[in-house]
């Protein structure tokens, strides 16, 4: 382990294009890769956040029987990252296709260009309704690269790799701005369901590539300014469990909000106010219950839609979400792969489906008794005030 606060820099982790998603750590992305399963599942995690509020964000790489590679959902295309992926195409063949599976996560799309770039031999997939803003601008502009740039067919069947690999498609789904479109590609072979940000499983322990950087795990273990935690696994652990509440509810019910004055006073008390600690400023003040609400997140590490999703987009199109759900969970997958916190995920379609009970008319309280609804207050009031000055469409009825 590094020494606490110190930052650990190198020519291999380099990202200079961070400025594009000034997402947290910036300029330098370590890189872990992961062998699923033995010759043909590989997943390369990277991190990201902000306000040191950091998560896995994961690409996986399916071996092809027909040779070469397939890439889902591209991360940061690091000298470390290339150099992985390279060991693979010396064993397994060339990177043949390049998927980017949704419209609407800026943190995968931003990585595609720059990595096509590092595999001139790939062709393109993404899935259709791409947008971009302010301005909707074509995928070249954006850093595609033209002439193996496609459109995903809209049925599996028809896709060069149809044979090896099957699909459906969500959405898209109106917000208002712009549609939502996630695609969940089945992998034959291994019966993986790779997916992107749709369903998600949550660890009670900070996952892997996290652990690699303890600074947020511990600026967030902290409960005033003045503390200075020390680096042990029980503060990792801490400081990762309120990172997890601040990801999917944005503000969780057992957190007060910030008074400022005293913030500002607390400063002058802070252990640390360089700028990497923000100048010492914490507005960070947890009631004793909040660990009750990471436990119903977790759940020992069951399946669900990520609370943000529920209460913002996925309500949106309940019917089609559904519609979707049922056709995914007829696939014979034994795995599920997503783009975000823990992997791989043990699950047959018969839990996948139960994962979004919440949007069906006969679970009337939305949430499965499984969630708290008070954890949901800063979620409801976003989505209120979206539709109330027409940004996003109303939920569905």
């Amino acid at each position: 382990m590094s020494e606490v606060g110190s930052v650990e820099r190198s020519a291999d982790w380099s990202w200079p294009w961070w400025p594009l998603v000034p997402l947290y750590p910036y300029g330098q992305r370590r890189t872990l890769c992961r062998e699923v399963i033995a010759d043909q599942v590989w997943t390369f995690d990277q991190m990201q956040g902000i306000f040191y509020v950091v998560v896995p964000i994961r690409m996986t790489v399916l071996r092809l029987a027909a040779g070469g590679l397939l890439v889902y959902a591209p991360v940061a295309p690091t000298p470390e990252c290339v150099r992985l992926v390279n060991e693979l195409e010396a064993v397994h063949g060339e990177v043949k296709y390049i998927i980017l599976p949704t419209v609407t996560g800026l943190e995968h799309k931003v990585f595609v260009g720059p990595f096509a770039r590092k595999f001139p031999a790939a062709q393109v997939y993404a899935v259709r309704h791409q947008w971009s803003f302010p301005l909707n601008l074509p995928l070249s502009w954006l850093g595609f690269p033209m002439g193996r740039t496609h459109w995903l067919p809209r049925n599996s069947a028809d896709a060069p790799f149809g044979d090896e690999c099957d699909y459906r498609v969500l959405g898209p789904i109106d917000l208002g701005i712009g549609p939502f479109s996630e695609v969940a590609l089945f992998h034959r072979a291994s019966k993986t369901l790779l997916v992107t940000d749709s369903v998600v499983s949550i660890p009670a322990e900070p996952p892997p590539i996290v652990q690699l950087d303890s600074y947020p795990l511990l600026f967030h273990a902290k409960d005033t300014a003045a503390d200075a935690p020390a680096d042990t696994a029980e503060n990792r652990r801490k400081g990762w469990q309120r990172i997890a509440l601040f990801a999917f509810y944005f503000r969780p019910d057992a957190l007060k909000d910030p008074q400022w004055g005293q913030v500002l006073r607390n400063r002058k008390k802070a252990a640390d106010r360089s700028k990497r600690s923000y100048f010492g400023l914490y507005p960070f003040d947890w009631e004793s219950g909040w660990q009750r609400s990471f436990e119903r997140l977790s759940d020992s590490g069951r399946l669900l839609v990520a609370p943000v999703l529920q209460s913002l987009i996925f309500n949106r199109g309940a019917k089609s979400v559904l519609s979707w759900a049922d056709e995914v969970a007829k696939l014979p997958f034994e795995r599920v792969l997503p783009c975000h916190l823990d992997a791989p995920i043990r699950v047959d379609g018969k839990t996948f489906r139960q994962a979004f009970a919440f949007l069906s008319a006969e679970n009337p309280d939305k949430r499965g008794g499984e969630l708290p609804e008070a954890d949901f207050s800063l979620l409801n009031k976003i989505s209120r005030q979206l539709q109330r000055f027409r940004i996003t469409p109303p939920p569905e009825s």
